[in-house]
């Protein structure tokens, strides 16, 4: 812990008491009073011992964030406020820093929020254990369990949105570093018997409705099914959907959280293909048809819903049809075959129903727990979750919920057992003497429900597989003659005269005494649910279908593998599974969480004491607090016992040097705490009051208020100090700057006024040196003026006869010179840009340069000219001198000229190197592509076009194919002789072969193009750049000849508007004419 780092505790801004093992006095209604106090201040979560209560808020709270994560990671369990976290953190810790193998057990109610702490505890879990690609990947798939199983083993009911209808326990693997390698689900007693019928304002399990809510169109047309719930039987309809609950977004959760999970999409289809069938086996309803027996036999009414159950499955219509109807019963070497009635067909429809649902259900699991299971072999650690039922007490108490208390029971037994033995174990750890704590020990109502002769489940058992007649009524008789004398067992009809009496005891029920109450049970029902029967001939009939899961999920319908034993029943199975899970338990450090409802309206602020008060007594949590209250309420490691409380003592504060243990042993002498009040462990200080505690609390918190008056007083009088000091220092500052400013003031005062004195005494010297120096310049350049004034005199009477003769030539050339030079200075000013079509130049200022100015005119063009030519490149230059020759060709002699000339000649324009779809046609080609075009090839039957590729090289032209690539015609450029055009703006060009080539067996080509002006340049670039051939004459008239085959047509170009719009028509109208009509312009 750093210097800096508060130090805290459990006891530290306490609403309440956090751990209910320090209430004082500790009554039912304190502990209520304390819970509801907690609770109101949204502390939902307090301790007994290490045992979490967790209280249900019904709504979000911002307490499960990555900070609060971090805040609990790695801390004592007492050093915070309780939360979940800390016992997670504490469980996680010790599995991996001590290699002890954890459990921990969520119990509680419906509605109470087990499987939510369940996902907290996994949550944290996966946040503070270690990262990596594999690490998590198992962690995603652990999370995402979830998803699925509760989508298909969860339901809403009246108490709960969200209640597990079955029990789950996880073992979370770990390595040795404590990072998770895998897990193993366990599921225990599914509420099967809600597919077929679910109580008034229950749903049925949530994936029924998920599918018929989320599922595309496509897939429910596959599966057979309609999104209306109000088609299917066994959906029930006046709670079909739930207030805040996506059904549509969470089918799409499920799905997504499968394919994490690992499962392929064949076993998605095949899964949902299961849940349809089982609401399509809902929808199946029987009618009597008599018999020559005089029995009754049933038939199906509308065989719609089972052929398409049977397409889905894959079963013949006939075979299913048949189990419905005939039951074979098969006893040593004889078969009986006996009809079914209504009733027994309706029973074995639900039968069918059940199983198949349960079955698919623990498929799910199995195959969950082959993608999440540890792929390594070596030594794991182990952390086990346990999310079941909680003690159930309805106005009507079934098999069910008998089943349930009973593994109740035994989770209670485990509890109080490892409850004590942790004690014993820390008090023997820390040398304290141990005394026995007197407990109620509810062994002895374990031993009447599951003992091997005399227990209720063997009775139930006996009664199923005995011969004859056997009912509901049968096995109540049985438990009144062997269970009448058991203080916990009560029946009106028993031999114990007491309960004869006793109206609040039907006589169809019996009632059991449990350690969270009495419960009372009805009988009816107890033989059917316990047998689960399923008739051999649906088992077969099931086996029989070519569905991939459906033969791994109904073994015992293999004609080759036919066993005559009676199945084992439901309790047998459940008994079992909870001694498994409870010899499992035993091998584990236990971990508790107690969840509890606030009231049954599943709203937030609301706290009904009554119903908290139910939930504390079954939960046994009174019981809890005794246990552990009945040798020392508290105990705390003497370390931050001493850190907590050495204030109370003037040896102890500020610092104790010595071992922590001397000084509490110090500090409680000087307070005079009574020596049975505690007791002194190896490492801890053991409290047995929670009186003395808070009277040590209660001094500190004195204590406190003494030192934070001192502190105040201590800080109030540094304050004054300090400020006094800073007030001097100041003034002394102020002072010594005022001091330096008014000496600074009078120094610049003194050096001003010398520098004054000093700038007029430099100045007049200055003034005075100036006169003088003035003076004797004047007298200089008098002497120089006449000295030059008398040689000028002397040399112009010398040489005045030459200036004389030559004056007006020189006169001549001066002034043509400066002329030159004024124009070529002003020209240099005024010269035009350097763009070549710029016609501008300066005029001329004198007429005798007109010729030079001309001839200047011209240079600077022809080198603005080289300049600008100088700028292209080769691609570039060979663009220009196309336009160029298209411009030769056709400048006022074709109408379409002018709108080409903006137009740059791309040559490639459909791609044909780039383009998938021409790559053939471009291999055909030998020489490089100079044009690629689309143009339209002109019929001559009837004047319409019909699309194809123009490809032009030096040496051929091409025509192929728009759509599939394919050469149609192929002419060499030394076949062509000539091409005609008109003068108007249409695209039309005929291509004239040469007489007796080759090429002209079909005669000449009448094509159009856009692009006329491109293609005719260059052909005619073509031809005039080849030494082989002539060049290709172009023909610009309105009316010209065209050889088809044997005959000769006029094409005549008229102006006009065509009748289909504002573009170029062209028509046949005899054998000798085509008329084309070319829009005006």
């Amino acid at each position: 812990m750093s210097k800096m780092e508060v130090k805290t505790s459990l006891l530290d801004n306490m609403i309440g008491v956090g751990d209910m093992v320090l209430i004082e006095p500790l009554s039912e209604d304190t502990f209520i009073e304390n819970l509801r106090k907690r609770f109101e201040h949204n502390e939902i979560y307090t301790y007994i011992g290490s045992v979490v209560i967790s209280m249900n808020p019904y709504k979000s709270l911002p307490i499960y964030t990555a900070e609060k994560v971090e805040e609990y990671r790695n801390r004592n369990f007492y050093e915070l406020s309780p939360h979940i976290y800390a016992l997670a953190d504490e469980a996680y810790r010790s599995l991996r820093d001590q290699d002890k193998d954890q459990c921990i057990l969520i119990t509680g109610e419906s509605g109470a929020g087990k499987t939510e702490a369940s996902k907290f505890v996994m949550s944290y879990v996966a946040a503070v254990c270690g990262k990596g690609q594999e690490v998590n990947k198992v962690k995603e798939q652990l999370l995402q369990s979830n998803p699925v199983l509760e989508a298909f083993g969860n339901a809403k009911t009246v108490r709960n949105d969200n209640s597990s209808r079955f029990g789950k326990y996880m073992d979370i693997e770990f390595d040795f570093k404590g990072d998770p390698l895998g897990g193993v689900i366990s599921n225990y007693l599914l509420e099967k018997s809600r597919v077929v019928k679910q109580p008034r304002g229950e749903r049925n399990f949530h994936i029924f409705y998920q599918l018929l809510s989320g599922a595309s169109d496509d897939t429910l047309k596959k599966l057979k099914l309609d999104r209306d719930f109000s088609k299917y039987n066994y959906l029930s309809l006046d709670s079909a959907t739930v207030n805040g609950l996506d059904d549509a977004a969470c089918f799409r959760t499920v799905r997504n959280a499968m394919q994490i999970v690992g499962f392929m999409e064949d076993e998605v289809q095949s899964v949902l293909e299961l849940v349809a069938a089982v609401l399509k086996l809902g929808n199946l309803e029987f009618k009597p048809e008599s018999r020559c027996n005089g029995f009754d036999e049933s038939r199906i009414k509308d065989k719609n819903d089972l052929k398409e159950m049977c397409e889905l499955l894959g079963i013949e219509q006939s075979v299913l049809e048949r189990a419905f109807s005939f039951r074979t019963v098969e006893a040593k070497m004889e078969k009986v075959s006996t009809t079914l009635n209504v009733a027994q067909a309706y029973y074995a429809r639900d039968a069918l129903a059940k199983n198949l649902y349960s079955r698919l259900f623990s498929w799910l699991v199995n195959r969950i727990n082959e993608s999440i299971k540890a792929q390594t072999k070596s030594r794991k650690k182990v952390m086990g979750v346990l999310d079941i039922y909680g003690f159930e007490i309805f106005e009507d108490n079934s098999f069910e919920q008998f089943i349930i208390n009973y593994c109740n029971e035994k989770l209670q037994q485990i509890f109080i057992e490892l409850t004590l033995r942790e004690e014993q174990e820390e008090y023997i750890r820390e040398g304290i003497e141990w005394t026995n704590i007197e407990y109620f020990n509810n062994a002895i109502i374990c031993d009447l429900i599951e003992n091997n002769k005399n227990g209720i489940l063997a009775m139930l058992d006996e009664e199923c597989l005995r011969p004859g007649t056997v009912t509901d009524e049968t096995f109540l008789d049985k438990l009144n003659t062997v269970c009448a004398e058991h203080q916990h067992f009560e029946s009106r009809q028993s031999k114990n005269s007491k309960f004869l009496t006793d109206h609040s005891l039907p006589h169809n029920c019996f009632r059991i005494q449990h350690y969270a109450g009495k419960v009372l049970y009805r009988v009816e029902g107890f033989v059917d649910k316990n047998n689960d029967l399923l008739y051999r001939d649906l088992s077969q009939a099931m086996y029989k279908a070519n569905h991939s899961l459906i033969k791994i999920l109904f073994p015992e319908g293999n004609p080759a593998k036919v066993n005559l034993k009676r199945p084992l029943t439901a309790g047998f199975q459940f008994r079992a599974s909870v001694g498994t899970l409870m010899k499992n338990l035993l091998t584990k450090n236990p971990n508790y969480i107690r969840c509890i409802k606030p009231n049954d309206k599943k709203a937030a602020h609301i706290f009904t004491d009554s119903l908290v008060c139910h939930q504390v007594r079954y939960l046994g949590l009174m019981e809890n607090v005794r246990v552990r209250r009945a040798g020392y309420a508290f105990r705390q490691a003497y370390e931050p016992c001493l850190e907590r409380y050495k204030m109370l003592c003037k040896q102890t504060w500020p610092h104790w040097k010595g071992p922590a243990r001397e000084g509490v042993e110090v500090l409680l002498k000087n307070l005079q705490v009574p020596a049975e009040e505690f007791a002194y462990g190896r490492s801890k200080i053991f409290i047995r009051n929670p009186r003395t505690l808070f009277f040590l609390e209660e001094k500190r918190r004195q204590c406190l208020e003494d030192l934070a008056t001192l502190i105040q007083k201590i800080y109030r009088g540094w304050k004054c100090r300090t400020h006094f000091l800073l007030l001097k220092k100041s003034q002394v500052v102020v002072a010594a700057w005022y001091r330096r400013f008014a000496q600074q003031k009078k120094y610049q005062n003194i050096r001003s006024s010398a520098l004054v004195v000093q700038s007029y005494i430099r100045g007049w010297k200055a003034r005075k040196l100036l006169r003088e120096l003035k003076h004797k310049k004047r007298c200089e350049e008098a002497v120089t003026t006449i000295s030059a004034y008398w040689h000028g005199t002397q040399v112009r009477r010398e040489y005045r006869k030459f200036f004389r003769a030559n004056a007006g030539k020189k006169i001549y050339d001066f002034t043509i010179q400066r002329i030159m030079q004024k124009y070529f200075m002003g020209l240099k000013k005024t010269m035009p840009s350097m763009s070549p079509v710029d016609k501008s130049w300066p005029a001329r200022p004198y007429g005798f340069l007109d010729g030079m100015h001309q001839e200047l005119r011209r240079i600077f063009h022809l080198w603005r000219c080289k300049k600008y030519r100088s700028q292209f490149t080769e691609e570039k230059k060979a663009t220009y001198e196309e336009k160029l020759a298209a411009s030769e060709l056709f400048k006022d002699k074709k109408a379409l000229y002018p709108s080409s000339v903006g137009q740059p000649f791309k040559g490639d324009y459909v791609e044909i190197t780039k383009n998938p779809k021409y790559q053939k046609l471009n291999s055909l080609v030998e020489d490089k592509v100079l044009l690629a075009d689309v143009v339209s090839k002109i019929n001559r039957a009837n004047g319409k076009g019909a699309p194809r590729i123009f490809l032009l090289t030096k040496k051929s032209l091409v025509l192929a194919d728009q759509k599939t690539g394919q050469v149609k015609a192929s002419v060499p450029l030394l076949d062509l002789s000539s091409v005609s055009v008109s003068t108007q703006s249409d695209g039309f060009f005929a291509l004239k072969l040469k007489e007796g080539s080759t090429s002209a067996a079909k005669g000449d080509f009448l094509l159009s193009s856009d692009r006329l002006i491109e293609i005719i340049t260059k052909l005619h670039r073509i031809g005039a750049a080849s030494a082989e051939r002539n060049q290709i004459n172009i023909d610009i008239s309105d009316e010209f000849l065209v050889q088809f085959k044997q005959d000769k047509v006029c094409v005549k170009f008229i102006p006009g508007t065509p009748k289909n719009g504002n573009g170029v028509a062209c028509k046949r109208k005899n054998n000798r004419l085509l008329e084309v009509s070319v829009p005006s312009p």
